[in-house]
């Protein structure tokens, strides 16, 4: 596809129209649990082309990780918007995480894969949503568990909730 570029460049800056819609307090309290999955989801990206989970026959710019525009785009920014409106609901939480993946596996790799972006090699679509959920639930215990320990935030109530 011709703009193939362009829809990607698009995709990765888009949500960031968004950021101002956020308050700095969310900003501020998520941010320790978003740049920790981000972080995990390169190595993840180095491993998933090492082991061929799958394959971005295409890149923005040589020797930069193909998936970065993804994890930095819609991933960094949803994040915050799924933490700032289920965070301290779990199960909500699961839910809201098991849609937007959903969405994703079912519909936008199919449209990735036409535009030439990714493929899925070694992983079905089934493998990859419970990587996504796993995901989610490691992010979320990690931002729980940050809040508990380094901030203070946790109050009884979102203890009981959270487990």
């Amino acid at each position: 596809m011709k703009n193939r570029k362009r829809l990607i460049t698009l995709m990765a800056l888009l949500p960031w129209l968004s950021i101002p819609l956020l308050s700095k307090k969310t900003l501020k309290r998520f941010l320790p649990g978003t740049l920790f999955m981000c972080v995990y989801l390169v190595a993840e990206g180095t491993v998933a082309t090492r082991r061929k989970w799958w394959w971005f026959p295409f890149s923005i710019r040589p020797n930069v990780l193909a998936e970065l525009p993804l994890i930095l785009g819609p991933f960094f920014v949803g994040s915050f918007w799924i933490f700032k409106y289920t965070y301290g609901k779990f199960s909500m939480y699961l839910l809201l995480n098991l849609m937007v993946d959903s969405f994703f596996t079912i519909f936008m790799l199919n449209w990735f894969k036409k535009i030439g972006y990714v493929t899925l090699i070694r992983f079905t679509r089934l493998q990859l949503s419970l990587l996504f959920m796993l995901k989610s639930i490691l992010m979320y215990g990690f931002q729980y568990y940050y809040e508990e320990f380094f901030s203070g935030r946790v109050n009884n109530e979102e203890k009981l909730e959270g487990l």
